[in-house]
């Protein structure tokens, strides 16, 4: 008996030696990250503003790779399968991740099951724009020039399960105003026919949108956060427009595959908090109009299981299905 209590905690001890060993030396080859989007984009951007700096602390180069299509599944899957080593990383698009599995359930991947949070890594607002020919000058003036015009009035969205798709579809539900969808695959040709006046309503990001506004070309209603912009101070929040506890941001997030090794997990997520605090990564994201926005694990993961579920919820109540 007494040789046996001998043996287990080294037992313990060589069983649990390798994933040490893997963990004191992290990493030992170059890191992949993949990207959810094309270049260009704001999750691109989101990964280059990261990789460069996290390559220098981690002492490899980070290697971005866009890897756009699918629904974000071409990203995402690779990491799904990967080694669960911490040398192959996601860089995600919130939609990846609580959008699009909100209504596909059977996209092929479960955020909660098959990816591990590391760090929420940026935040961006969306604002709500109308083309000039609704007149309207305020949210409530629109959502009662809408409501008098039910399904004749266009939205657009980055596709299926996009922030724009959801966080309009929820902007229906809570004012009862009847638009119809209309999906694009890209922020140029989506731009060409809001201003054409072929779309009336839409919300994205505010880089691509405010040389439009500042022209007269759109007008900016609302930003779709609990606090405005500082690239349109003058543009109020959603609630101060009347709509209280109204939301729908995007937000990017690093992640990695179910499995990583805690201590591999923890040496990202406190090489990603010690980035994002620096003052010049920080005034990049706000050039970029977003905000740097860490959370770590385990706020990472409750954020998409809170946001998994709403969105689900919200699909069905919509009767959202993929097109």
């Amino acid at each position: 008996m007494t040789i046996q209590i001998r043996r287990r905690p080294l037992v313990a001890a060589l069983l649990a030696a390798p994933a040490v060993a893997r963990a004191q030396s992290y990493p030992a080859r170059p890191i992949q990250l993949i990207v959810s989007g094309p270049a260009g984009g704001t999750t691109d951007y989101t990964a280059r503003l990261i990789a460069t700096p996290l390559s220098e602390r981690l002492g490899v180069p980070v290697v971005v790779e866009n890897r756009p299509g699918g629904n974000g599944t071409v990203a995402v899957m690779p990491v799904v399968r990967a080694r669960p080593d911490g040398h192959t990383l996601l860089l995600a698009y919130c939609a990846n991740l609580t959008g699009r599995p909100a209504i596909e359930p059977n996209i092929g991947y479960d955020p909660r099951r098959d990816l591990a949070p590391i760090a929420l890594l940026i935040e961006a607002p969306q604002v709500m724009m109308i083309h000039p020919s609704i007149p309207s000058n305020t949210m409530a003036e629109f959502i009662e020039y809408a409501r008098q015009r039910p399904g004749r009035l266009n939205y657009a969205s980055s596709g299926n399960g996009s922030m724009q798709h959801l966080g309009t579809e929820l902007l229906k539900k809570r004012t009862g105003i009847d638009m119809v969808h209309v999906p694009y695959r890209g922020t140029g040709e989506t731009m060409n026919d809001v201003l054409a006046g072929r779309i009336q309503f839409y919300m994205t990001t505010p880089p691509p949108a405010l040389p439009f506004v500042r022209d007269g070309k759109l007008k900016a209603l609302a930003m779709a956060s609990s606090e405005r912009h500082p690239a349109m101070p003058e543009v109020p929040t959603v609630a101060e427009a009347g709509l209280a506890d109204f939301s729908a941001e995007a937000w990017f997030s690093l992640m990695g595959t179910a499995g990583t090794p805690p201590a591999v997990v923890s040496r990202l997520t406190q090489e990603c908090q010690s980035i994002l605090q620096q003052e010049a990564i920080r005034q990049r994201a706000i050039q970029a109009g977003a905000f740097a926005r860490y959370e770590d694990p385990e706020r990472l993961a409750n954020r998409i299981d809170r946001e998994l579920t709403g969105w689900t919820q919200l699909a069905r109540e919509q009767n959202l299905t993929v097109d």
